[in-house]
């Protein structure tokens, strides 16, 4: 989860720190970085509790032209917040910094007796002074026979004292991607730090050493053995990592939503018709599975819970969802017959990729549906269908979330016409429906201050409650999570039906509640529940299409919703979500994109 990077070149301090901070939503409890002079073997380090902008006030003004080093920016895992745990840690001629978790940490400090050299509570440091103590001069064999005491996932970019200009790397399971161009070498634990430097970069494979220098570089197995690399090059603009005049990254992300659906669209439907490549065998997998299990974490998942429906509802057949994290100790049953769903914005998070191995493993047909190219999910599964919706900065996820909705629409419609389910004069006119989709977006975000008007009444409130029937429901777990991951409002979202089974409960006089009427068959449903809980007090808003609003606005606040069928309400309900949620932690004064103690990519359990 941490952020990692490593740069030779010109002005390496000034880089290092701008790469920081385009990889600090990976985590933020503490920076450091470690520099060398061209030439000159000896690392100064500065590191502190904080973030990017605190590690910059403590570095003090030179004119230094440093041309090598190494920087970190971490989410806390073994030991504490604090300066002497941030990264880089120093262990004799060793300096490194490391994203994972290593869980035999103690094990090793005990059998190779570490403990008189640590200062840290961290499982780093344990890495640092073992590489250190097999360190005889010569560092890919010091590297190799570390690596193989190890447990555990890591990413390890390491400098050696006696060995200046040169950075090394090693991993497993957590990612490094590198590039060079011209005089500049950079490798980075994600793409948005070297999108300034290149579109193309590869990712290292795991059991092979990265030596890099201001040249170049070489990769070799642990036999010594060139191993080719394979670039991957990214097609959107490389400014789209920077905010570009927004307040903050989500605000941005919120608004670039309908290009981004816009892209999908033409990357994938040709001729009115769902092409998704790979000469039809994602086709193939569509007509012939006879079960489908969908596996994601988060936002990623409450995006599948709305495949799955889809999936039932246009071929007849039950998906199965799960959390990663429950998926890879459950006893789910896999086999030829099943096609395999993990969805990742990263491509790397570790409980879906875990999940995604075993899949592979028992057979399954796989398919990942990701949004960076050339991660670890693409590497593993039989197809990847990307959302293409650029660098996701703020660690809430938008654009993330209608990306991955708009492909599971694609899955379930293309599915259905081949097993046919789905007529051509239906499949035709969902294909017209999801066209109309980026501009119902659009529409909403330009009503976006009337949405901001309406969450200035619960910035103080404690609580907040969802209700809503079918699809809306599922929409209201994902604008729940988005408000309680950034205002810090305990926020829920309940099937109105479930009310009185024990949620109603909760609802006292001033009690906020978002209730969605977006399902025309569920309205007159939906309502009677919604009469249920303002008649206890709540203070109801509505979220409805804007077909609807005549009819409640003399009794609710109502947020209109341009008109799609039922089944594509799904994408301006959330983004009206996503907008009062922004506008609730911004007006809170809370840091909008970092939101505390979270992480925007999981690479550890």
């Amino acid at each position: 989860m941490c952020g990692i990077i490593g740069y030779i070149g010109n002005d390496a301090l000034a880089k290092i720190l701008d790469g920081l901070e385009l990889l600090e939503y990976r985590g933020y409890d503490s920076a450091g970085i470690a520099v060398r002079e061209k030439g000159d073997g000896q690392s100064v380090i500065y590191k502190c509790q904080g973030r990017v902008n605190d590690l910059r006030g403590i570095i003090p003004e030179s004119d230094v032209n440093f041309s090598c080093g190494i920087g970190h920016t971490r989410w806390a895992t073994h030991g504490g917040v604090s300066d002497v745990n941030a990264h880089p840690h120093k262990s004799g001629k060793v300096t490194l910094v490391h994203n994972g978790i290593i869980e035999n940490y103690a094990l090793l400090k005990e059998e190779y007796e570490l403990s008189e050299q640590l200062v840290s509570e961290t499982d780093t440091e344990v890495v640092a002074a073992l590489l250190n103590k097999f360190y005889k001069g010569n560092p890919k064999e010091a590297i190799k026979r570390t690596v193989s005491k190890l447990q555990g996932t890591f990413a390890l970019v390491i400098m050696f004292d006696d060995i200046p200009d040169t950075i090394f790397a090693v991993r497993n399971v957590n990612p490094v991607v590198v590039t060079h161009t011209g005089n500049q070498a950079i490798l980075a634990s994600d793409p948005a730090a070297i999108y300034a430097y290149s579109k193309e970069y590869f990712v290292l494979d795991e059991d092979v050493i990265l030596t890099m220098n201001a040249s170049g570089y070489t990769v070799e197995d642990f036999e010594g053995n060139p191993v080719d690399v394979e670039f991957t090059k990214v097609d959107w603009d490389t400014t789209s990592a920077q905010k570009q005049g927004y307040p903050y990254y989500m605000a941005k992300e919120i608004d670039e939503q309908p290009n981004c659906l816009r892209r999908i669209l033409s990357n994938y439907i040709v001729d009115s018709d769902v092409n998704f490549g790979f000469n039809g065998e994602v086709d193939k997998a569509l007509k012939h599975f006879s079960r489908v299990c969908i596996v994601a974490c988060g936002t990623a998942l409450h995006a599948g819970m709305v495949g799955a429906q889809l999936l039932k509802k246009w071929c007849g057949i039950t998906a199965e969802v799960e959390m990663a994290s429950e998926f890879i100790y459950s006893d789910t049953a896999l086999d030829a017959d099943t096609l395999f769903i993990a969805v990742s914005q990263s491509g790397e998070t570790i409980d879906t990729l875990e999940a995604l191995n075993r899949a592979k493993e028992a057979g399954a047909t796989c398919v990942a549906i990701l949004n960076v190219r050339g991660s670890s999910m693409s590497r593993v599964a039989d197809m990847s269908l990307y959302t293409d919706a650029g660098p996701e900065i703020a660690v809430a996820s938008t654009k993330a979330y209608t990306t991955q909705l708009l492909m599971f629409y694609m899955l379930a419609l293309k599915a259905g016409l081949v097993r046919g389910k789905l007529s051509e004069v239906d499949y035709e006119n969902a294909i017209s429906q999801l066209r109309l989709v980026p501009d119902a977006i659009a529409r909403v975000i330009a009503e976006k201050d009337s949405i901001h008007r309406l969450s200035k009444e619960v910035i103080t409130c404690p609580d907040l409650f969802m209700v809503g029937r079918g699809l809306d429901y599922l929409v209201l777990m994902e604008g729940a999570l988005k408000l309680k991951e950034i205002s810090y409002i305990h926020s829920e979202a309940y099937a109105a039906g479930e009310l009185k089974h024990g949620p109603i409960a909760l609802i006292t006089k001033g009690t906020p509640v978002i209730a969605a009427v977006t399902q025309t068959k569920l309205v007159s449903k939906a309502l009677s529940n919604v009469k249920e809980v303002k008649a206890r007090g709540a203070n109801v808003v509505l979220l409805a299409k804007n077909s609807f609003k005549a009819d409640f606005s003399e009794e609710y606040h109502v947020i209109g919703l341009p008109v799609l069928e039922d089944e594509y309400m799904t994408f301006p309900e959330i983004a009206a979500l996503q907008i009062y949620a922004y506008y609730v932690s911004a007006d809170k004064g809370l840091d909008v994109d970092k939101p505390r103690n979270l992480a925007k990519v999981v690479t550890v359990e």
